[in-house]
């Protein structure tokens, strides 16, 4: 497998480096084994039926469900920078056992899901030259008694596994129902962009999924209100550049105005760069109305990261209706820790609650407790013991948030 490659944010102090964590969230390098989503990236969609059933939708329908929702969403995501094109096979290619000699499940044994995996890929070969794609997706027949949808899944491959003369490292094994569940394909396809499993998976499978981050980033859960990627994934991913992250990693209070992340690219506005220590210091003498006239006068970044420790971060970022996020419970400054050093579905991610006592949007939001989570003007949190503060100050006529964050 390829080895890592040098990445965005390489020179900023801000920019956590890259661990040995499964989809460690570190931007220092790339991981080369994982498709790099800038530009455009071709993705062959295969559909297999079994012996033991009768399909009752086609592979038109099914490839519909999924796209061009999909390529939608990250196009909205990268802000125009990403293009993934689908390619269906559009029939029906049959396996060679019953869908309930492979024993699908969600955790199903290695010796029978190479067992699927094997024969899907034989079964495939002589219709599709895997060479000229970036991405495999396998779909299964959702109507086959052995597919369970709780198998979905990006599979990846110890060693990659070598047809048509072109290296497998993973492929994408979709077992929905149809209709599949909204941004389904999205959340996995994440998987094969290096982005890891934000939600708490319970040991007994019973408990509370969503606690790491509720409805905020796909990657936590495919039914969130706030599915848009968090600024950090956008910024791992190549789709915010260093300029449009404001870095604050030494001790002091400097004043940051933010664009919605989802908002529609408008240059030159993007900007801010790293604090060095010199700019932007608030000293003391005037309100809070006076620093926002500062902030304004700073040019606006999309992100604000405060480096608090050798694999920590906390962010911020302004959410609203906007783009992915239409259906956003609560709008306003979104404040999350990033952690490089653990591993997927280990909490890399969480989201720090700007209103911890109360709740919103009960009956539609994953986790009510985080949907109100964003600051709003006059608000503050502090973070560590207070060694990081932040602030909203106020929001401008042209929808830029600005706040103050003072780090000790």
């Amino acid at each position: 497998m390829a080895g890592p490659l040098a990445r965005a944010g390489v020179g900023m102090p801000c920019a956590l480096e890259r661990t040995d964590a499964h989809h460690s969230l570190g931007v220092s390098s790339w991981d080369s084994s994982y498709v790099l989503p800038e530009g455009r990236a071709d993705a062959v969609m295969l559909f297999l039926s079994f012996p033991d059933s009768r399909p009752g939708v086609t592979p038109q329908q099914l490839s519909r469900d999924y796209f061009p929702a999909t390529s939608d969403f990250f196009r909205q995501a990268s802000y125009g920078r990403f293009d993934l094109r689908a390619h269906p096979v559009p029939r029906w290619i049959e396996m060679p056992k019953k869908s309930t000699a492979y024993d699908i499940a969600r955790d199903w044994s290695t010796a029978s899901r190479a067992s699927f995996l094997r024969d899907a890929l034989a079964v495939t070969d002589p219709e599709v030259d895997f060479g000229e794609y970036d991405i495999v997706y396998l779909v299964a027949d959702p109507d086959a008694p052995g597919v369970d949808s709780d198998a979905t899944k990006v599979v990846n491959f110890k060693e990659p596994i070598r047809v048509d003369g072109t290296e497998l490292n993973r492929v994408v094994t979709l077992f929905e129902r149809y209709p599949a569940d909204r941004n389904v394909l999205a959340h996995e396809t994440g998987h094969v962009f290096d982005l890891p499993d934000l939600y708490n998976r319970p040991e007994d499978g019973k408990g509370d999924w969503d606690t790491h981050v509720g409805d905020w980033d796909l990657m936590g859960s495919q039914f969130g209100l706030a599915p848009d990627p968090f600024g950090w994934h956008r910024w791992k991913l190549g789709w915010l550049d260093d300029q449009q992250v404001d870095c604050v990693w030494q001790p002091g209070t400097s004043l940051h105005t933010l664009v919605p992340l989802g908002a529609e690219p408008e240059e030159p506005r993007w900007g801010g760069g790293a604090d060095d220590g010199r700019g932007g210091a608030d000293d003391g003498r005037g309100g809070a109305q006076a620093q926002a006239a500062v902030a304004r006068a700073r040019p606006a970044s999309r992100m604000a990261v405060v480096r608090t420790g050798a694999h920590e971060a906390v962010v911020l970022e302004v959410r609203e209706p906007l783009g992915n996020d239409v259906s956003v419970c609560t709008s306003g400054v979104l404040a999350y820790r990033v952690t490089a050093d653990r591993a997927s579905a280990d909490g890399p991610v969480e989201v720090l609650d700007g209103h911890p006592d109360t709740a919103a949007c009960h009956g539609s939001s994953v986790r009510p407790e985080l949907a109100d989570a964003p600051l709003r003007v006059g608000e503050s949190l502090s973070v560590d013991g207070g060694d990081v503060r932040i602030s909203v100050l106020d929001q401008s006529e042209s929808g830029e948030w600005n706040l103050r964050i003072t780090r000790r």
